[in-house]
C-alpha cells in the first residue's frame, strides 16, 4: 500500500529540524537518509493507515536527540529499521484481537 503515499511527505527541510547550533542542513541530511532506507524497507503489505502512524514516529524519537550529531548514519539507519520493525510488530499485535472479535 505505499505506493499509494510519497516519501517526500517525510523528509525535512533544514527548516523543520528547528536549531541544532548551525548543524541544521547536516541533521535535514541525516534524517532523510534514514527515511528513505525505512521506506525501502517497509513491508509492500502495509496499510497506508500504519504507514502515517509509523513514519512520523522516526522524528518523534530522534529530534533533539544529539543522536543524530554524534552517530553514523549507518548506526543510525540500524536503530532506525529495527525500532520500525519493532513498532510494526507491536501495532500488528495489538491489530490481532480486534480482528478475531469480528
Amino acid at each position: 500500500m505505499k505506493d499509494l503515499l510519497s516519501v517526500q511527505d517525510y523528509l525535512l527541510q533544514v527548516e523543520d529540524v528547528g536549531d541544532w547550533d548551525g548543524e541544521e542542513e547536516l541533521v535535514a541530511d541525516k534524517f532523510n537518509t534514514i527515511v528513505h532506507a525505512v521506506w525501502d524497507a517497509l513491508p509492500d503489505s502495509l496499510t497506508t493507515k500504519h504507514i502515517r502512524q509509523l513514519m512520523p514516529l522516526l522524528w518523534e524519537q530522534l529530534r533533539g536527540d544529539t543522536v543524530l550529531l554524534d552517530a553514523d548514519e549507518d548506526e543510525l539507519i540500524d536503530w532506525a529499521l529495527s525500532y520500525i520493525q519493532q513498532q510494526i510488530e507491536e501495532g500488528m499485535a495489538d491489530d490481532e484481537p480486534a480482528d478475531e472479535e469480528e
